[in-house]
């Protein structure tokens, strides 16, 4: 009984193989019987092109001998196992190479059998007859399956990208099974407008798609589809082109990598992800860098099971740490996240910690038990209307939370931490924006102290806007809003939020903390060391901000449909503690440039740590007793420039005073 599975899975290969085989074997002889009459027929037509007066007509074995020498000369060529529908210049060149062996083989033969050879150049004609006609063959079978598959298309397409993207892709798209046909071609190329690419017409550049796509609406000729297969092709101009095909009800999709392209399988089409219209151009990361302040290293990560906090993670495992310790107060997202890590890095050490980070006894116990090198703390509540709603939960967390870590993590003895913040602590409406501040100041007061000491733990502070599909953004809420067929809510039609994919804005993270914790001596100093040695902040490069409107509906377009069309809009006005616009750098914060790529440092505002340290002993001690009120007042205190949005009033947000940001140029 138990072997009866095996033996049957067996049984049923070698039947597979056995019929694979027998396949096999059948296309290989009819491509001899092919080849041979072929050539059988190539022997009388050259001897009548070389001699017309001797006629097509021969004895019998003449014929057979032309069939026969070809049949000869081709094994070493392999050319009966030719796969005629993919027949290429490889191909050809063997074909070559035979038809030259078989007519010199045929001349021999004619040669010693006494039957004079026609003319001196007959072995030459011959040759190209052979080459000819072999030739011709395998083209019309390609021709006839390419044209089987045009006839089974349903789609037609356009294709939008460089030449040699085009050419691979229809190579790739011939060799399948059909689905899609190419009826046109844009490119990125000046002067290829009326040429043909695998017999499809270049139509014009893609900057002009707009002009094409209105003309071939009067045609009556507009594709289904337009397939992007450039891969640069992103941001405002991508954004363009998906307006434009809106307007004719045409989808645009991504076509798969040029390495992923799959010639025997059916071409997988991708649609275009949000994620492309941010029009940011890379940036090259220091990878020796991070290695070197990973590798070997014991690595925590608070907030682990986060949208930052778990990418934060991944990254860091990729650079194999000597264990990673993740600490999350979520069991669910903790068990997430660890399953993720384990499933992608089977040898690396990594811990699981349920733990509050305001639970002082319980911090001061996990850094002791690990005693980590490097901390990463993106635990923090960060949703500014659940804050409003829970303002002791998210000041406890933001504030007392990040101050537990940071001292728990300072009398461990760790080398570094590194604090994710965020936009909404600049010019904050809302608590949750003011608490990240105070967690800032706190973060600069010890980084300030342990420079000027020239010991003790660094602390690093990294400030940046939303990130595309975190939890509780606005992406994953519009994708639910369309499922449901809309509407899409946006809370005012000037609402403006920088955004950045996760894997991008934790890759600068990463950065950040490579160039904060570099160790300079007073000579080495540059102008990135003076601010902060002063308590200087990292500020990702966030692009451009993105009206949110637009964001809904570039995302409606991309779901194929149309705004106010297929699904309404509605404005749903602020929230408690929203604002219109976020900032990443405060009017006395003039942005600088870092010598790091990606990343810029306001200007530091500092508070001393023993003003600080006290003011935040007040904070937890008002917070653990419920007092909001006395909370709030020392939050103040600390945050002068904090204006409270309670009720997500659009006035106290045109009120509020703001310094304009200038940029300090680079020494």
């Amino acid at each position: 009984m138990k072997l009866s599975f095996p033996l049957g899975l067996f049984s049923q290969a070698h039947s597979s193989s056995t019929s694979g085989s027998t396949a096999s074997t059948r296309r290989i002889a009819l491509n001899v019987v092919l080849d041979g009459v072929v050539s059988a027929a190539a022997a009388p037509i050259a001897r009548w092109l070389a001699a017309p007066d001797g006629g097509l007509l021969h004895p019998l074995w003449f014929v057979a001998g032309g069939g026969i020498t070809l049949l000869v000369s081709g094994v070493p060529f392999r050319m009966s196992q030719q796969y005629w529908r993919f027949s290429g210049l490889a191909d050809l060149f063997k074909i070559a190479c035979a038809s030259v062996v078989s007519a010199c083989l045929f001349s021999l033969l004619l040669h010693f059998s006494g039957f004079a050879i026609p003319t001196p150049t007959f072995p030459i004609i011959h040759a190209m007859v052979l080459l000819v006609m072999l030739g011709a063959v395998r083209m019309a079978w390609r021709l006839a399956m390419r044209r089987r598959i045009a006839a089974a298309s349903s789609e037609r397409i356009l294709l939008l990208g460089a030449d040699h993207d085009a050419d691979l892709f229809m190579r790739a798209l011939e060799r399948g099974p059909g689905g899609q046909r190419v009826v046109g071609l844009l490119t990125d190329g000046a002067q290829q407008a009326g040429r043909r690419i695998h017999d499809s017409p270049i139509l014009g550049q893609i900057n002009e798609a707009d002009r094409i796509l209105e003309r071939l609406s009067k045609a009556k000729r507009l594709p289904d589809a337009l397939v992007v297969t450039a891969p640069d092709l992103r941001g405002a101009g991508l954004s363009f082109l998906i307006a434009s095909a809106q307007r004719y009800g045409i989808k645009v999709q991504r076509a798969p990598k040029l390495t992923d392209l799959q010639p025997a399988a059916k071409m997988e089409l991708r649609p275009i992800a949000i994620e492309e219209l941010l029009n940011r151009p890379p940036v090259t990361l220091d990878a020796d860098g991070m290695g070197r302040m990973i590798r070997g290293q014991v690595v925590f990560v608070t907030g682990a099971g986060g949208s930052i906090g778990s990418e934060l993670a991944r990254q860091i495992a990729a650079f194999q740490p000597a264990a990673l310790i993740l600490l999350e107060s979520s069991e669910y997202a903790l068990w997430q996240i660890s399953v993720d890590i384990s499933e992608r890095f089977p040898n690396l050490e990594y811990h699981e910690v349920l733990a509050d980070v305001r639970d002082r006894r319980r911090m001061t116990e996990v850094f002791a038990t690990y005693r980590p090198a490097l901390v990463f703390h993106a635990a923090a509540l960060k949703h500014v209307p659940l804050v409003e709603d829970n303002p002791l939960e998210g000041l406890l967390t933001n504030i007392v939370g990040t101050r537990i870590v940071a001292d728990a993590a300072s009398d461990a003895g760790v080398r570094a931490m590194v604090m994710i913040s965020t936009d909404k602590a600049v010019n904050p409406s809302s608590l949750m924006g003011a608490s990240k501040r105070c967690a800032e100041i706190y973060g600069q007061a010890l980084d300030v102290r342990a420079r000027a000491a020239g010991e003790g733990m660094r602390c690093v502070t990294v400030r940046f806007g939303n990130v595309l599909g975190s939890t509780g953004s606005v992406v994953p809420l519009f994708r639910r809003q369309l499922e449901q067929g809309g509407p899409l809510t946006v809370t005012h039609p000037d609402m403006t939020r920088y955004f950045m994919t996760i894997p991008e804005a934790v890759g600068l993270v990463l950065q950040a903390a490579v160039r904060g914790t570099q160790a300079m001596s007073s000579l080495e100093e540059d102008q990135t060391d003076q601010y902060l040695r002063q308590g200087g902040i990292f500020v990702l490069d966030m692009g451009d901000p993105v009206r949110i409107i637009d964001l809904a509906y570039q995302m409606i377009r991309l779901a194929g449909l149309k705004p106010e069309i297929d699904i309404e809009i509605r404005f749903t006005g602020l929230r408690p503690g929203e604002k219109l616009f976020e900032e990443l750098f405060h009017g006395r914060e003039a942005p600088v440039p870092s010598d790091a790529p990606g990343l810029k440092i306001a200007t530091p505002r500092t508070v001393d740590i023993v003003d600080a340290t006290a003011a935040l002993n007040h904070m937890e001690r008002a917070c653990r007793e419920g007092d909001l009120r006395a909370a709030t007042l020392i939050l103040q205190q600390l945050v002068p420039e904090f204006i409270h949005n309670r009720d997500g009033s659009l006035a106290v947000m045109q009120s509020s005073s703001r310094q304009p940001q200038q940029e300090v140029p680079a020494s």
